[in-house]
């Protein structure tokens, strides 16, 4: 099986009918029949069932690297019982503990704190 990262797209081309059926049964990716090839987006959870079933190339498993390293920064900040804002939020009044959690959540989720980077 071939594989190529296009962006956030998972592209697979040349798989085994055993790998294509098995693939095909977890509804992550679509059949494109014009170029005959399956296309995915690739979140964690299709990376981490395709390093299952084969090796990963080089840039796919950075990719599933980045999404660990985010993932993991995210459930550490669900479980900080003292949470510190990452940015100073633009509201008048403090935010509770959970809002702190909740916005710190989403700027390691888009992107705009990088997983290392979070205190």
């Amino acid at each position: 099986m071939q594989m190529k990262l296009d962006g956030t797209t998972l592209i697979l081309i040349q798989m085994t009918n055993s790998q294509f059926t098995i693939i095909k049964s977890w509804n992550k990716m679509r059949w494109n029949a014009k170029l005959k090839q399956l296309e995915g987006t690739a979140d964690l959870e299709l990376l981490d069932k395709l390093a299952g079933i084969s090796g990963l190339t080089s840039s796919v498993a950075a990719r599933r690297r980045e999404l660990r390293q985010v993932l993991d920064a995210v459930d550490r900040e669900r479980v900080n019982p003292e949470p510190k804002p990452f940015y100073k939020y633009p509201v008048k009044l403090p935010l509770y503990a959970h809002q702190v959690r909740g916005a710190n959540m989403a700027l390691l989720e888009f992107g705009w704190i990088q997983a290392g980077d979070a205190p």
